[in-house]
């Protein structure tokens, strides 16, 4: 027997097809999907009714053990197929759709495996295509399934209301459910899962359960995620590189794990805004941060950009010139400064200039001391500038 999931009376719809503010289609994360395979697995598994939609409630911390559910949205999610893996295992899977985001698990077959374990608990497995957790750090221990908190409690509420449905005992939830990505192993690698330590596939994400249209956000809150693993097990020292061009420097300098090097891209205000709250959450200090890269990004922070992105904030020469105006560097060398049309253009210039060294030096200083006051909680800043090869302009090591 086949049918839909009928709406529920007591919650409201989320409209997906109503566009975000920004004019582009939502669409619903990987947490979303896993419920809703759950959903029609355990379907099968209760009453072999094989569900063509299901509606998903929307995580807002609600418990399913009363009727308080009025406030609730849902949003009905497709099954892309349902079926007996064999006597006792149900499975389902949901196409992940994610509007007009562009989301690395965009138009992937997340699946769920279900089966009574007549353990009076629910147990969450990694299947083929989702990671497994192997570094501290990111709110699940290691070896397990990296599947997140706020998934897990969709599923683990989605479950409880099934069995209310079925009148039977909402505390006898004893199933192994075992969440699992069609080619995440493949996926996962164009994601940051292999340095935060999930091997084996893509993690289970989602926090509201939608995706809003926006990639900033994505990668922004990516970056919170990598600080926290970087941070774990009383971290004393991290790197923040804005680009790839210090990374020999980490590898054979520093000689730092990869996951202590953390990639920021253009938002080097939110990675240290990050850093002060995990570190304030943990009640202690940071003995070093380094922050390495070209001067080009780095040297905006001066006039207060912390977004270095080309439309958030001007090119660096003028930054540029001021330090040197203000450590009295030759007229020569003012001069060099004014006139070039890039950041990389100075270095190369100056390259052999008895003042560049200094130059770079004082620039260094002038950085570390702004990110020291956005982030007090660090106990020393060395800030390092090199050129697009990777070659240190500034103090050599």
């Amino acid at each position: 027997m086949s049918r839909n999931n009928p709406p529920l009376n007591n919650y409201k719809l989320f409209d997906l097809n109503i566009p975000a503010a920004n004019g582009l289609k939502r669409g619903f994360t990987t947490g979303t999907c896993a419920t809703a395979a759950t959903q029609a697995a355990l379907t099968l598994l209760l009453t072999n009714t094989k569900m063509d939609t299901v509606p998903v409630v929307l995580p807002t911390g609600t418990d399913y053990s009363n009727d308080n559910w009025h406030d609730q949205q849902f949003i009905p999610i497709p099954i892309q197929d349902v079926k007996w893996n064999d006597n006792n295992t149900a499975y389902a899977s949901v196409i992940k759709d994610a509007g007009d985001d562009p989301d690395r698990t965009q138009g992937a077959t997340i699946f769920a495996e279900i089966r009574s374990n007549h353990l009076n608990h629910i147990r969450f497995l990694a299947g083929k295509g989702v990671g497994t957790v192997t570094k501290p750090g990111i709110n699940l221990p290691v070896g397990a399934a990296a599947i997140n908190p706020i998934p897990r409690k969709m599923i683990q509420q989605a479950l409880q209301k099934i069995m209310n449905e079925n009148a039977l005992p909402a505390d006898n939830l004893g199933y192994d459910i075992t969440i699992g990505c069609i080619n995440g192993e493949n996926i996962a690698k164009k994601t940051f899962n292999p340095k935060l330590g999930i091997e084996g596939g893509i993690s289970i994400l989602g926090t509201s359960g939608i995706v809003e249209p926006m990639s900033l956000s994505s990668w922004i809150a990516s970056i919170e995620v990598y600080v926290k693993v970087a941070l774990a097990d009383n971290s004393t020292e991290i790197a923040l590189l804005p680009g790839k061009i210090a990374r020999s420097f980490v590898k054979q300098q520093l000689q730092l794990p990869t996951h202590k090097a953390i990639e920021i891209a253009n938002f080097l205000g939110e990675a240290l805004d990050f850093t002060q709250s995990i570190l304030n959450q943990q009640h202690r200090r940071l003995n070093k941060l380094w922050l390495l890269g070209h001067p080009g990004k780095l040297a905006k922070i001066l006039d207060g950009s912390w977004n270095t992105h080309s439309s958030k904030s001007k090119m660096a020469m003028n930054n540029v010139a001021k330090i040197a105006a203000q450590y009295s560097l030759s007229k020569q060398t003012l001069r060099i400064i004014q006139h070039a049309d890039t950041v990389e253009s100075i270095i190369q210039q100056l390259k052999y200039h008895t003042e560049g060294k200094k130059l770079w030096i004082c620039v260094e200083k002038q950085i570390a001391m702004l990110v020291k006051q956005r982030a007090p909680l660090v106990e020393l800043v060395e800030v390092r500038l090199f050129d697009l090869k990777g070659n240190p302009i500034g103090v050599d090591a």
